[in-house]
């Protein structure tokens, strides 16, 4: 049998959807495009932003117009959250952000028993406690990098985030089977991992022993020593002096460090909830630097926050160059049903986001090509993972993309310097 995935939203679907084409093939089943005639289809569904939602529900219909006979399965946090949308557009098969394997048996018979097969569903409260779910780590076809999920859930509640509600409380992956995990994907021949999870600087608290992430992304590189350890994003809190001093001896740990911000105003933090003012950012930004030289610090902004003012979001502006950030993805505030934000006066017309959100850009852009512009004349080792518009290209470790005159460079780390700037990152020349 054939399937076809559409994912959206994190990482952490991404390696979901990686670890569920796993069991399939293990099944002795193919994988084939989404667009194209499948007797399976699952949509792997994102509920961050109502544009999300909406994506989630295009693709099951797109699916049913592709081949009417076929299954159609949705898993995700759309699913989880909202079920009776899902069950409205009558898919065959769904679970929420659980139950990964019962759900691809599920499909399997669907696909069997089209006709006589009753849809299915299982979607228990998030709330509820719940295990790790380990599946399978891996890559998702043609990547050159490999993710290890290590948690699930968060426990944060920011007054505007619908994720807790849809992935539930934090749990942790074991310590051991991170590190064994890690092992074979190297042994499998990835170059790079991509640690990632809802919420990763939470992992270990669930465990009540003293774990904290740093501990297991130690144990992660040094387990696998040649093959490069990217993180997901991280709390800002997480990174103080003993993070630095315990990872910096970790060559193989990538200097690319995704710290949440979401707004630059200490009275926005605040009515959003998060657990950090910009004094304590603006303090891990400066440790990352010390500890790792020439680190890429990037983060994300959103702008238009309920109650928002000029001011306010004119001190995120400021508080972004006061970082020097190397990236910054802007999202202008999307109203979710469920959160307190919702509720929250001073809602803030749709055209004043997304001006904010423009003029906001510009200053990401400026920071962005500020920081490329650092780079030149540097070297650097770059995974290569393509060819693109007549070069090859990878990413150095602080994730700059390189664009490089050569062939047949897939999965090869080389050394290269960066002569000048070129599309969304720059050239360089192999050494």
């Amino acid at each position: 049998m054939k399937f076809a995935f559409y994912t959206l939203g994190c990482k952490v679907n991404q390696y979901e959807t990686q670890a569920m084409q796993q069991m399939l093939l293990s099944r002795g089943h193919t994988l084939g495009e989404f667009d194209e005639p499948c007797d399976g289809y699952i949509v792997n569904s994102c509920t961050v932003t109502a544009v999300s939602d909406k994506k989630s529900r295009n693709a099951i219909r797109r699916a049913k117009k592709c081949n009417p006979n076929a299954a159609v399965g949705v898993c995700g946090c759309y699913a989880q959250s909202a079920p009776e949308d899902i069950r409205a557009l009558g898919v065959d098969v769904m679970v929420g952000t659980a139950d990964r394997e019962a759900f691809i048996s599920q499909m399997e018979q669907a696909v069997q028993e089209k006709n006589a097969h009753a849809p299915w569903e299982k979607v228990e409260p998030a709330n509820l406690p719940r295990a790790f779910e380990q599946l399978p780590a891996g890559g998702l076809a043609e990547r050159t990098r490999a993710l290890l999920k290590i948690e699930d859930g968060c426990n944060n509640f920011c007054t505007y985030c619908i994720i807790p509600y849809a992935r539930g409380r934090v749990r942790s992956m074991p310590l051991p089977a991170a590190v064994e995990e890690t092992k074979k994907l190297a042994r499998e021949g990835y170059r790079e991992l991509v640690v990632n999870g809802i919420e990763i600087s939470s992992w270990g608290w669930d465990f009540k022993d003293g774990s904290r992430l740093p501990d297991l992304l130690y144990a992660v590189c040094t387990a696998a020593p040649e093959m490069r350890v990217r993180l997901g994003s991280l709390e800002p809190r997480t990174v103080d002096e003993a993070f630095c001093k315990t990872l910096s001896s970790c060559k193989n740990l990538c200097p690319q460090f995704h710290l949440s911000l979401q707004s630059g105003s200490d009275t926005v933090l605040k009515r959003m909830n998060r657990k950090y003012d910009t004094a304590r950012y603006l303090q891990s930004v400066r440790l990352l630097r010390e500890y790792f030289p020439n680190c890429a610090v990037t983060t994300d902004l959103i702008v238009g926050f309920p109650g928002e003012t000029e001011e306010e979001f004119l001190e995120s502006l400021q508080f972004l160059k006061t970082c020097a950030l190397s990236a910054v993805h802007v999202f202008p505030y999307s109203r979710r049903k469920g959160t307190p934000a919702a509720k929250m006066p001073g809602q803030i017309e749709n055209a004043e986001k997304e001006r904010r959100a423009a003029r906001a850009g510009q200053t990401a852009a400026a920071l962005h090509n500020a920081f490329l512009v650092s780079q030149l004349g540097t070297g650097h080792d770059v995974l290569f993972e393509q060819p693109e518009k007549g070069y090859y290209t990878g990413h150095t470790m602080n994730y700059v993309k390189v664009y490089c005159k050569a062939d047949g460079l897939r999965n090869e780390i080389r050394r290269v310097r960066v002569t000048q700037l070129f599309e969304d990152g720059v050239l360089a020349d192999l050494v």
